[in-house]
């Protein structure tokens, strides 16, 4: 073999190697990752675990399954609750998983999910309280909500009450125990999980639920196309009976 045509074999079998690890590369697709928003502090639906540190609760486990229907690696973003919608509309985010009641004024700014979720608003109070019995009897009262909640909606109706506007609800809870208010509104699941893991004796609920809320999974207005994909992966989760296992680990209950 002469030396020129040595020369062209050694060359042809370099590019024919690039052209393999080329198609190597283009068989490692990387992995579709879901940049999912979230305020970790709305326990049991998302919250910070204290051994582990990591992002634990009801849509922290619900949007993981979604994510792996939807054949996507989901990474969880914590940020203040106020600051999910305007994420979406940014794009910083993909997704918005937060405990977030669909609302006419929310769904002109974003595209929801179907409904996960049938919630309400309650009031909790301290044990020893025995003036405010409903939602009427609030009325004159200092209530603590938290930050761009339909919970801080609805309190904000009531007549000559004072709202103190927190960023997240283990504050507003924290004040209602330090004596600052007279009462915390916020969601009922997320009041009853306070009163068993952290109100103890110092805490009740009363009242009625004051509203029937709708739980929505939220994407930016113009992705449609994810929002219908999260749907579809809901739906999967609901049949093969994985979403009943998620909630019952939850709310020790079947939906």
């Amino acid at each position: 073999m002469s030396k020129k045509i040595l020369s062209l074999f050694v060359i042809g079998i370099f590019i024919l190697s690039l052209g393999l690890v080329g198609c190597g590369k283009q068989e490692a697709k990387p992995a579709k990752v879901l940049k999912v928003g979230s305020e970790a502090a709305f326990a049991p639906f998302e919250f910070q675990d204290e051994s582990t540190k990591e992002y634990v609760g009801f849509d922290i486990d619900l949007i993981k399954a979604i994510g792996k229907q939807m054949g996507a690696e989901v990474q969880i973003q914590n940020m203040g609750f106020d600051g999910l919608i305007p994420g979406l509309e940014a794009n910083s985010i993909d997704l918005a998983i937060s405990g977030m009641t669909i609302t006419e004024e929310r769904a002109k700014k974003v595209s929801f999910s179907k409904p996960y979720y049938k919630s309400g608003l309650t009031m909790v109070v301290k044990s020893d309280n025995t003036s405010i019995k409903s939602f009427k009897d609030l009325e004159g009262k200092n209530i603590a909500v938290q930050l761009g909640t339909t919970g801080a909606d609805e309190a904000k109706k009531v007549k000559d009450a004072q709202i103190r506007e927190f960023n997240s609800a283990p504050e507003a809870f924290l004040e209602l125990k330090a004596g600052g208010v007279d009462a915390v509104v916020n969601d009922k699941p997320v009041n009853e999980y306070y009163i068993a893991k952290a109100g103890g004796k110092d805490a009740k609920m009363v009242g009625e639920p004051l509203t029937a809320e709708d739980y929505g999974i939220a994407a930016s207005a113009k992705n449609k196309e994810l929002i219908a994909q999260v749907d579809k992966a809901l739906e999967e989760l609901k049949k093969n009976g994985e979403y009943e296992k998620i909630y019952v680990k939850w709310f020790g209950k079947k939906p």
